[in-house]
């Protein structure tokens, strides 16, 4: 509760929705809420307006519906690398960027729903972790956007010295507390991933615009309560079955049993046009040539067609390489 005007990042997802609910039902009044879209690409949408617009008109909130095209993306990016602590590949950074600038201009404080995923199983590598014989494998498998394989394939032969990712699973894995291989995902995804990755990925964003963005699924006493919840209560429902069931007492169901979504930016995925010509001028610059990361070879079979090389994960392999080398130029050269 505040005096002042409070905000929550409304992605449409049953995680921002709750904090809405829950704000509104506490009697939280005159609630902002800040959605942001891309242009879609071929037939991949950029926005999922469609379910925040749910939230904001059954709560009656001020709703903000950001909407950016590809020429104010494209400005944008130099100040969002330029923002990242250290390289951070997801493309949803430009969108925090761009929605921070804009609820920066209404309040000073946002909520958002970061860490529900991770405390409460909500991603896709959990449930093959289930009663799995080979976790380390399992999870590898799921949860890795390169194998070794690849890292290999993309990066001069000087730095193939060992399969470093593997490793560390590995040995996060094998220590003492955690029960079940879906415990030790979750335990390597809270300590590790979450802080390292999505809470900082938006605390460089936000903080790039003087916003602060409070996570409170990261409350201590409820990350202590969902690490004594049993995994397949986790595990249910699709994932995140035991907050869905609260969920379903505060929020309409269609934004709980919707797919799971992302934050969509079909332009940094599907490269073309002007973020193409960018990104190979990066890594065909002097900089990039006399650091020789990567191998010529495998950034001109991306560049040549970046649509037919999209990680399991759903990234866009060219525009990982780029981004650590967009990274590098601005914070290192």
């Amino acid at each position: 509760m505040a005096d002042v005007p409070v905000g929550v990042l409304l992605s449409g997802g049953v995680d921002s929705s709750l904090i809405v609910g829950l704000l509104a039902e506490a009697g939280q009044k005159d609630l902002n809420t800040f959605s942001i879209g891309f242009d879609g690409i071929d037939t991949e949408e950029g926005d999922e307006f469609r379910y925040s617009d749910i939230i904001a008109e059954r709560f009656e909130t001020q709703h903000h519906k950001i909407p950016v095209g590809s020429d104010r993306m494209m400005t944008a990016l130099p100040n969002v690398v330029r923002a990242m602590s250290e390289p951070m590949v997801s493309h949803d950074n430009v969108g925090f960027f761009l929605l921070s600038e804009e609820v920066a201009k209404h309040v000073k404080v946002v909520q958002s729903g970061q860490g529900a995923d991770e405390i409460f199983a909500g991603y896709h590598w959990y449930p093959p972790l289930a009663g799995s014989n080979d976790p380390v494998g399992d999870y590898s498998k799921a949860f890795f956007d390169r194998d070794q394989e690849g890292f290999c394939e993309a990066v001069a032969t000087s730095y193939h010295d060992g399969d470093h990712s593997r490793q560390f699973v590995e040995s996060h894995f094998a220590m003492p507390g955690a029960d079940t291989p879906v415990d030790y995902a979750l335990r390597l995804d809270t300590k590790i991933m979450l802080t390292d990755d999505p809470v900082k990925r938006v605390d460089n964003m936000t903080m790039a615009w003087g916003l602060e963005a409070r996570v409170p699924f990261l409350d201590h006493e409820v990350v202590e309560l969902a690490a004594r919840v049993p995994p397949e209560l986790k595990l249910a429902d699709g994932g995140k079955g035991i907050l869905k069931s609260v969920a379903r007492r505060v929020v309409p169901s269609q934004v709980i049993d919707r797919p799971k979504g992302y934050f969509p930016v079909p332009a940094l995925k599907y490269l073309q046009g002007d973020v193409l010509d960018m990104v190979r001028d990066a890594l065909t610059s002097n900089a990039a040539r006399k650091r020789a990361l990567f191998k010529p070879a495998y950034i001109d079979m991306l560049v040549e067609n970046p649509k037919d090389h999209i990680t399991p994960l759903n990234g866009s392999k060219l525009w990982q390489i780029a981004l650590l080398e967009l990274w590098l130029q601005e914070h290192i050269d």
